[in-house]
Formats: C-alpha cells, structure tokens, sequence
C-alpha cells in the first residue's frame, strides 16, 4: 500500500514538471504561433467565395441577359446594392446583393445573352479578404458525362466502306415497266445496272427499287470535273451552270440558308428576345389549350365624348381607354362570374378586379395592372395607366405590376383599326379588344328619323370553357350601358 501511494506521487509530480516544461518551450518559441496563424489566415489560404447565380426573378423565367453591371470587380458591396440590370422574360430588372463584401469576379459579362437559371454569374469575397486571389469553383459534377459522351464519337469504330458499285446485269435492248423508268429516270440511275425479273427481260418497279436500295451515293466532284476539262480548252468559254449529280433532285424551292442579304435563297437571322420567346409561347398556349369564343357589340361614345369637353374645361384630362377600363371594371363587379380564371382543377373565382392593359413595346407587348380599378375613378385610372406604360417602354415594371391581371384590354382605336379579335392572356378568361369610333347614320325608333352615331366596335373573346356565348352577351350588354351612361358607373 505505502508503494502505491509513493508512485503515484511521483507521478503526479513528473506531470506537473512536464507541464511546466511545455509551458517554458512555448514561451521561448513565440515565432511558432505566429507562423501557424499566418499560414491559417483567409489571406493564405483565401475564403470561401459567395457565389451570385442567375436567380428567377419571375414566375416564368428560364433564363435571362445580362444587361449592364452596376459593380465593378474590386468594387465594395453592401446588403441592398445593385449589382447588376438583368433582362428577364418581362422587363429588365435590377439584382440586389444580399450579402456585405467584395465584388471578386464577374463571369457572365455585359451582354451575355440566354443565361439559364442556377448560372454562376460573378463571385464575393468576404471584406478584409484579397479579392485577387480568388479562385472560380469548378463546375457541377454533371460536366464529365457530358464530356465523356461528346468524346465517345471519336473512338467509335471507322464506319464500313460502301459497297461496290453494282455491275450491269442487262445486256442487249432493255425493257422498262413504266413505274421503273420513272424511278431511274428520277434518281439518274443506269437501267443497264438493274436485274430484271419480268418476264422476257422486262425490268419491274421492284428491280427499279432493289437498285435504288443497293446504289451507292454519287460523288459530286468526279461528275463537275467532267465537262469542266473540254471547256479549258476552248478559245472563248461559254459559262454553263452545272448540272446536278446523278442520283440528287433539284430543290424546288431551294433550301433557304444564311447568307448575303437580298441574295435568292438566303435569310438573315434576327436573336429573338426573352420578352418574344414568351410572347411566342403563351400565344401557342393560348391558341391550342382555350376554346376562343368571340361576341362584338357597337357601343354609342357620344356620352363619353360630350363628359371629356367638359373635364377638359376644367383641366382634367381623360382619355377614351379610360372610360373603357372603367366600364370594364364596373360590368365585372356587376357581374363576379365573369371575374373567373382557369387553372389544372377547374375554375376559380377572383376577389379582386385588376385590370390588365396592353402596351406596345419595343420588345413586345406587355400588360402592366391597374389594380382595384373598380374602385378607383377614371381620373386616377388615367394617372395610374399613364405611369404603367411609360414604365413597361423603358422596361421597368416591377413583377407585381405586370402578374395578377383578371381581365384584359387591347385597345387598337388610335391605329385606326376599326375592329379585330384578340388572343386571351392565359389564365385569364377574357379579352376586350377596342377599335375606332365611327360615324354612322342610324334609324330612330321613336321618330324614325335618321341620326348620327359616334359608334365604336368592341369584341369580347372568352374562354368556352368559363364564359359561354349567353354570359359573353349579357357582360357585353351590361358594358354598354355603362360606356353610354356614364353616370351610371359612379352608382354602380
């Protein structure tokens, strides 16, 4: 027992000596701690970037261009700083940073167009960092397969040579069937070259077609060099085009290609934009998943004409289309069941009446909201549609001004355009479309006197399947009596 207890207290104290040694070695080696914190520090061994991808700045983006950069590499950016414009499939709109630090790298530069979303566009680094010095992250795991199947053609087997040019089977005077001479004749194969099975020699359509099958493809240069050697040798040559290789058919048209402006059989190919890729799209959705269904009305604008003289009077300056949204506004609040949309399990009905107006861009059309329209007066529809259009020309509408509509207007009046159709704005049930005001002499019922009518065409085109041709009536009825009594929107 008394020798347990005298090791164990000289192992104790052994522990404690060797401590103390440690302590004296680290205090005389204090360049050890400094080297091991330089060589742990971000500016050795550099931080994790922050990567800024292509972010989906609408419900329906896929991919987006890069405009301009508002940062500069080596530039500081704060949470909230625009980085850069990128043009999504709407409008062109500004990306904020969400992160503090340094604007490293850019990897997508201005101009870069059809960048798909999750794109690694630009790399941060966190402050204090050397933004220099920054590596670019390698790319995603799913490369190599790729890479690995562009190589596979390369060291796929030599394709066989063709086979022998068949020998003439055929000897003495040929004998062709009608359906074989126009087949070797079509292809400019030697009938000399075909078996025949017919009786007495005769070559059939099936010998014709068994040739077709079994001749190999003609070569173009051996056949151009041909008449090319007797013309060298003429004092003057005479240009003669050059007759197509036996066994081709003439393109008739001609293939179109690129090529030269104005030449014949050439085109120029135009980039189209993210805004028309869209645009293209939902027209085709439009046109192929909804049942257009379409219903026009003329409506009597001299009410409307006489009330905006006298609002002119006093300053106030409204425009047709904005008695025209108002009255469209005021008929759906009359009537909620046209205030429907479609989607996957049926209909759906709207609590809100925002209507959707189509403005013509350089880019494409666009239809910015005027939100909570029936409520508002036309004064304020005017201010607020003035604002809308002038945004959506300069391409900077926010996404909650152009996403929501539950009813659309496309008013062609100040073309000239007496009357047309419109394509419906998916999901939305309805379309207004708007032409000119005309003057037209009418019978007055009561007197049967002749008058004149300053009338205007509109035509609602509806979804079959949420507005039927009675409903499209009774809404288009409704409307206008609201455009020709103007007085009655303020009651309704």
């Amino acid at each position: 027992m008394a020798a347990s207890l005298r090791l164990g207290r000289q192992g104790i104290l052994f522990g404690l000596r060797l401590s103390h040694f440690n302590k004296c070695v680290r205090r005389t080696n204090p360049w050890q701690e400094q080297v091991r914190r330089f060589f742990l520090s971000p500016w050795v061994l550099g931080g994790t970037p922050v990567k800024v991808e292509m972010p989906a700045l609408s419900p329906t983006m896929e991919e987006g261009n890069i405009v301009k950069w508002l940062k500069k590499e080596g530039e500081a950016v704060a949470a909230g700083d625009a980085l850069c414009e990128i043009e999504t499939d709407k409008a062109v709109v500004t990306l904020e940073s969400n992160d503090d630090g340094i604007l490293a790298r850019i990897l997508m530069e201005e101009g870069s167009r059809n960048v798909r979303l999750g794109t690694l566009i630009a790399l941060m680094v966190d402050e204090g960092q050397d933004w220099k010095q920054v590596e670019i992250p390698p790319p995603d795991a799913a490369a190599p397969p790729a890479t690995q199947a562009a190589a596979a053609p390369v060291v796929a087997p030599a394709a066989p040579p063709p086979p022998p040019p068949p020998t003439p089977a055929t000897s003495g005077p040929l004998r062709l069937s009608p359906a074989a001479r126009h087949i070797l004749d079509t292809h400019g194969l030697d009938p000399k070259l075909a078996t025949a099975t017919g009786p007495r020699g005769l070559i059939t359509k099936e010998d014709a077609m068994n040739l077709l099958k079994t001749s190999p493809a003609p070569k173009a240069a051996p056949a151009m060099a041909a008449p090319a050697a007797p013309a060298a040798s003429s004092p003057a040559p005479i240009p003669v085009a050059t007759p197509p290789p036996p066994g081709s058919r003439p393109n008739i048209p001609p293939l179109s290609v690129p090529g030269k402006p104005g030449a014949p059989g050439t085109f120029t190919e135009i980039p189209a934009s993210n805004v028309r890729r869209v645009i293209a799209q939902r027209l085709t959705q439009s046109k192929t998943t909804i049942p257009h269904a379409y219903a026009s009305v003329d409506c009597d604008m001299a009410a409307v004409t006489k009330l905006r003289k006298d609002l002119a009077k006093e300053q106030i300056k409204v425009s047709v289309n904005d008695f025209i949204i108002k009255a469209a506004a005021v008929t759906l609040k009359e009537m909620p069941e046209v205030n429907v949309t479609w989607s996957g399990d049926g209909p759906q009905a709207l609590d809100s009446i925002h209507i959707s107006i189509a403005v013509a861009t350089d880019k494409g059309l666009i239809t910015p909201i005027i939100r909570d329209a029936a409520n508002k007066g036309v004064q304020e529809i005017s201010a607020n549609a003035k604002a809308l259009a002038q945004k959506a020309r300069d391409g900077k509408l926010l996404p909650e001004e152009y996403q929501g509509g539950s009813f659309s207007i496309s008013n062609l009046g100040m073309f000239g355009i007496s009357g047309f159709s419109a394509v419906i704005n998916p999901p939305q049930a309805c379309i207004l479309a708007v032409g000119t005001s005309r003057a037209e002499l009418r019978l007055r019922e009561d007197d049967q006197t002749l008058r004149t009518l300053q009338l205007m065409t509109v035509t609602l085109s509806s979804d079959g399947r949420l507005v039927d041709d009675e409903l499209a009536s009774r809404f288009l009825d409704k409307f206008r009596a609201n455009l020709e009594r103007p007085q009655r929107m303020a009651l309704a």
